[in-house]
């Protein structure tokens, strides 16, 4: 199995920082504990958004994931806060110098 790494971006509503960070703060543990999630660490970004870096034991815990209730409890946690859809990027890493630091 391959690990899967996903960055997911959160763009709050004018207003609605505070808001949306404590919904995240809501629906992540559930998300944690799914199967297969090694990593879901929230991050606040330079342009104002919130950013999820995600890492998944494989692509099958991934699609598991984004079928499952836990996820769609956040996105019904978040959806209020948000000033537009949700974005994400999916991708797997290339290993690169020393593990503990050239790998997610």
């Amino acid at each position: 199995m391959t690990e899967v790494i996903v960055s997911t971006v959160f763009q709050p509503a004018p207003g609605a920082r505070e808001l949306l960070i404590a919904a995240l703060r809501d629906g992540i543990p559930a998300i944690q504990s799914e199967d297969g999630c090694m990593l879901y660490a929230i991050h606040d970004a330079e342009d104002s958004t919130i950013v999820a870096l995600e890492k998944w034991a494989s692509h099958e815990d991934l699609d598991a994931h984004a079928a499952g209730e836990a996820l769609h409890r956040l996105d019904a946690l978040v959806a209020p806060h948000l000033e537009r859809p949700v974005t994400w990027t999916t991708m797997t890493a290339i290993p690169a110098g020393t593990d503990r630091q050239g790998l997610l």
